[in-house]
């Protein structure tokens, strides 16, 4: 019997929950699969598309034209996201949502990683430095010929909680105009805990945090796909982290999606066994997926649709073995359907993070994908 430090004496569970039924079988891609994902992801309570779409403000800055839009996806506050093109330049051009990640940071979303028209918050630049190279990385891949599209995931900027709710009515509410950088962390804190409160309403509602963070991503990719000036035809997604979760289970779910980059949010759930299961967020763990299949087979369950995967060498949230070994079954999925080119799979130097490299060889990925001159024959054949 394996020990497991996180169970203790408990270490024979593990086995015991293996005798009671499949763990993680090997999923292949295609029809039944995506059945599964869908059903373990279900929550749909109403077509994928934003409600009451409005354009708050516009600017124009560091060679960025932008518009601060916003939508309601049928509950909960409206959803606010910033919508990016190069300036200049006229005419439809592809499409990304960039994916704002979890990081324990709830108080700001599209923030962590856009820059919007006023000043990035203090606070958000050595989170920035570590996470992501110092970039907002929304903007560079705007500059690079896209429409990007970075909204708010639920629980996070304009759809977080309420800071007296998230709290037990212990703080009253953080003001935006008078926060604090102790105030935020204060707020970030007492998030973790509520993370499991909001897992446990979804499952007395039949449905989990996964599906309804997808949900909402695909709303946001509805609204993109409406917008003349886009290329509805040429749509990818993009994240780290908590934001890599939301691509896996975009690219997952979403037939609109062309092209998805997943970055520093890849295992198979053998590898976290012991490892780093209590810090990851329940967007990692749709209720009831591991009797269907695995974390990689739920990513490549639309293969050959284009997937890219950004792995960290040194990431404190994975074992190289889980990493590895999540590569190896993604590469046998694409190989299985006959195109094994349309999975990129590469291992950089370092921690948890997407640095300039990371960020230079995705945007070159999306690009090779997205405008290609065949996208709206893969469009169909890939269905």
């Amino acid at each position: 019997m394996s020990h497991f430090a996180h169970l203790g004496p408990f270490s024979d569970f593990v086995d015991a929950a293996r005798r009671s039924g499949p763990v993680c079988p090997l999923a292949p891609p295609g029809l039944e699969t995506q059945r599964r994902v869908r059903e373990a992801l279900s929550f749909a309570p109403g077509p994928a598309e934003p409600q009451d779409v409005a354009v708050a403000r516009a600017w124009q800055r560091d060679g960025i034209n932008g518009q601060e839009i916003s939508w309601w996806v049928g509950y909960g506050p409206r959803t606010r996201a910033w919508l990016l093109r190069p300036a200049g330049v006229t005419g439809r051009l592809p499409g990304v949502v960039a994916l704002h990640d979890h990081g324990g940071f709830k108080y700001y979303g599209k923030e962590k990683i856009a820059d919007g028209p006023d000043e990035t918050p203090e606070m958000l630049r050595p989170f920035r430095e570590v996470c992501y190279g110092g970039w907002a990385y929304a903007n560079a891949l705007a500059r690079e010929g896209f429409a990007v599209l970075v909204p708010d995931a639920f629980l996070w900027g304009s759809r977080r909680f309420p800071w007296d709710l998230v709290s037990g009515g212990r703080r009253g509410e953080c003001d935006a105009a008078r926060h604090t950088a102790e105030q935020i962390a204060a707020y970030n804190a007492d998030t973790a805990a509520h993370e499991h409160v909001v897992e446990k309403y979804c499952s007395v509602l039949g449905t989990t945090l996964a599906a309804v963070v997808s949900y909402e991503d695909r709303v946001a990719v509805g609204c993109l796909a409406s917008r003349e000036d886009v290329d509805g035809d040429a749509l990818g997604c993009i994240g780290l982290s908590g934001g890599g979760a939301r691509s896996a289970l975009l690219q997952a779910t979403c037939d609109r999606i062309r092209a998805a980059a997943i970055v520093g949010m890849m295992s198979t759930y053998e590898g976290l066994l012991d490892h780093n299961i209590s810090c990851h967020t329940w967007m990692l763990f749709p209720q009831g997926w591991s009797r269907h299949g695995d974390w990689a087979d739920l990513a490549a369950c639309r293969a050959p649709s284009p997937l890219l995967v950004q792995y960290d060498r040194e990431d404190g949230l994975f074992t190289m073995a889980g990493m590895e070994a999540a590569h190896h079954r993604l590469a046998a999925h694409y190989e299985s359907v006959g195109h094994p080119e349309n999975y990129v799979g590469r291992f950089y130097p370092g921690p948890h993070k997407f640095d300039l490299e990371m960020q230079g060889e995705a945007f070159a990925w999306l690009a090779r994908h997205l405008r290609s001159s065949d996208v709206r024959e893969r469009k169909h054949s890939w269905k």
